[in-house]
């Protein structure tokens, strides 16, 4: 499959890149001879025949969603993901081939064409690439219908974690939770969201300026500010997330409003801005409310989502 979507003539070396969630497989480089690319990366999924969830979680409901995931993403690669442009960076999709209890996705190696960075913390420049990077994706998607994709994006979301919803302690929060599950969803200004735009999805180049964005396994339609306060959750602590709250959403607002004329979107920005200005501290709250029934530890559960999630649910 892989020399056939290449044009390769041979495969020189494998290198393993990373293990896949739970064990449902890995992502590995290959080397090419006579091809017009020196490398391709290859992601293949296959069912464990048991699951290893590092925090626990296994259960038919578990796996398939994991299942589906891997459908979704497929999807994402065939029908949207062309539709990306440099600002909203992707890798692109030589081969997709699903057969029995395996998936094979033959992609762009990323580190090749200038995005060989990762990083475990970011510095305002590389903030802000991640900010454009969502900013032109959801504008890119404004208004599409998510075909092929998660109705409702994002892992966490309530009707898809029944099981971390009931681990949830009885409270406000949790009697609340519909309610802001409901706010988000009913937001007039829909888009395709990542749903799992952590910083450690984001591929940058050296100089920081330019991200890629790679894992579409959760992608689907939604509010933008579920991505923006998830990313933002991901690489900031507490103390930063209160300080720079304000100033990160002027910064992604302004890149919004840039990307939607760039896009020759028709539709009332100050209204889309007051909307989803709004949702960011009740996207916030949907995920910390997911965190306290998956991982009560988590080091995402802080002061500064204790009260913003205090707040929302007082406010609703």
């Amino acid at each position: 499959m892989t020399l056939t979507a290449t044009g390769a003539t041979a495969i020189i070396g494998v290198e393993p890149v990373q293990a896949l969630w739970s064990g449902y497989g890995q992502i590995v480089r290959y080397r090419l001879e006579g091809a017009r690319r020196s490398s391709v990366i290859v992601k293949h999924v296959r069912w464990p025949s048991q699951t290893d969830h590092p925090r626990g979680w296994n259960s038919d409901r578990s796996h398939q969603r994991k299942v589906r995931s891997y459908d979704v993403e497929s999807a994402w690669y065939r029908l949207h993901a062309p539709h990306c442009g440099p600002a909203s960076r992707v890798p692109e999709c030589l081969a997709v081939q699903a057969h029995g209890e395996q998936v094979l996705m033959v992609l762009e190696d990323l580190d090749a064409v200038g995005f060989e960075c990762r990083l475990s913390q970011a510095n305002a420049t590389q903030t802000e690439a991640c900010l454009i990077w969502l900013a032109d994706f959801h504008a890119t998607f404004m208004g599409r219908a998510p075909e092929g994709l998660w109705p409702v994006g994002t892992y966490w979301h309530l009707s898809t974690r029944p099981d971390e919803f009931d681990a949830l302690e009885e409270g406000t929060l949790k009697s609340a939770a519909a309610t802001v599950d409901r706010k988000l969803n009913e937001s007039p200004y829909q888009t395709f969201v990542h749903g799992d735009a952590k910083l450690a999805n984001f591929c940058f180049s050296a100089d920081g300026r330019r991200v890629a964005a790679v894992d579409f396994q959760y992608v689907g339609g939604g509010c933008g500010m579920k991505d923006v306060a998830y990313f933002i959750s991901s690489c900031l602590n507490e103390d930063d997330c209160e300080r720079m709250e304000h100033s990160l959403l002027d910064l992604y607002f302004h890149h919004l409003e840039a990307a939607l004329v760039r896009a020759g979107t028709a539709l009332d920005f100050a209204a889309l801005h007051r909307d989803w200005r709004a949702l960011y501290r009740v996207a916030w709250t949907d995920f910390y409310r997911f965190l306290l029934g998956w991982s009560p530890g988590h080091w995402k559960i802080h002061r500064y989502s204790e009260r913003v999630a205090r707040e929302v649910v007082a406010a609703l």
